[in-house]
């Protein structure tokens, strides 16, 4: 649900590996993959394809659908409207796995449907469209979830499909620790640059280091634990994105296995003109600090200049720019 890049992604390899998968998306994204299929390949070498009579597309939920697992791979702002769209025509109890960006999509979705059952996940790399319908994962990483029953079948299934899927039981750990590296994205939209060559200049990543410790705060108020998702511990993080440029090329080695491809979604919706997904990253983080009491104006200043003047997209900065405008 939700034919994007992590839908396509993870969907396809599902697909490739002879797993019956319907793709539910919007109709560009559709027309796109009936004309080319799905190619999917990784930093790794794979490359795996689905040719087009072999693809299951549809623009809505099949009233007839009768799915074993949903994923549920929609943006942020549309989780409500898709969960609401799913409850509608799939059977009480059908298996909903959120592979979302941030920390509240899998509540949010069982929300405006309580009557299917929402597991929440993580998705810890970068997958960016390259050609038409050809999906390419740029970082590495194993998916999360929390550790739920009735996914334990699928755990094969996955692993066989080159997805593999861990389940946890600390998964609000995990999500608040990818939220702390996906504060980078905003920081990536506006740099107008791939991932590797912003975090390769120490003005961006400055900035990303800012935002970080300012989360940090945050949730130590709050008396949460964000997990390691990355190569680095989080409170050690913000220290090394500071390093001199020359330092960080060497100590942040693993950090830096990145394909020169890679960019981040929020990068990708500016350009089409669609509203990113910065309240649910940045945003998480001021609505957790108004909660403890607290301010978090940095994160509240990506959030007014993503989504502050949307649909007008926000001008391309330089990094001294926007650490004037963060006040560093």
């Amino acid at each position: 649900m939700g034919a994007g890049a992590v839908g396509c992604y993870v969907g396809g390899c599902l697909a490739a590996a002879g797993v019956p998968v319907t793709f539910v998306g919007r109709p560009r994204v559709l027309a796109t993959l009936a004309a080319h299929g799905l190619t999917i390949t990784d930093r790794d070498g794979a490359r795996r394809q689905v040719p087009p009579d072999r693809l299951r597309l549809a623009e809505a939920v099949p009233p007839d659908a009768r799915p074993a697992l949903v994923l549920l791979c929609v943006k942020s702002g549309a989780t409500a409207e898709a969960a609401a769209q799913l409850a509608a025509a799939l059977p009480p109890g059908t298996l909903v796995l959120s592979l979302q960006n941030g920390v509240g999509n899998a509540a949010a979705a069982q929300a405006a449907a309580p009557g299917l059952r929402l597991v929440p996940g993580m998705v810890p790399y970068n997958v960016a469209e390259l050609a038409p319908g050809a999906w390419h994962r740029g970082t590495d990483g194993r998916l999360a979830a929390f550790d739920e029953t009735a996914l334990i079948p699928w755990l094969s299934i996955f692993e066989a499909a080159g997805v593999p899927l861990d389940l946890r039981a600390d998964i609000a750990s995990i999500q608040w620790g990818k939220l702390l590296l996906n504060l980078n994205n905003p920081v990536n939209a506006l740099s107008g640059l791939p991932l590797r060559a912003q975090l390769l200049e120490r003005g961006w990543r400055r900035c990303f280091a800012a935002l970080i410790d300012e989360a940090l705060g945050v949730l130590r108020a709050a008396g949460i634990e964000p997990a390691q998702v990355a190569a680095v511990p989080p409170a050690r993080l913000a220290a090394l994105l500071r390093l001199p440029d020359w330092l960080f090329r060497i100590v942040a080695a693993r950090m830096l296995r990145i394909d020169a491809k890679a960019r981040s979604s929020m990068a990708d919706d500016l350009a089409v003109g669609r509203r990113t997904e910065v309240d649910a990253l940045s945003g998480e983080v001021v609505r957790l600090a108004r909660r403890h009491g607290l301010e978090a104006p940095r994160n509240a200043r990506m959030v007014e200049l993503l989504d502050g003047g949307w649909p007008a997209p926000p001008p391309r900065l330089s990094s001294a720019e926007l650490e004037r405008l963060l006040g560093l």
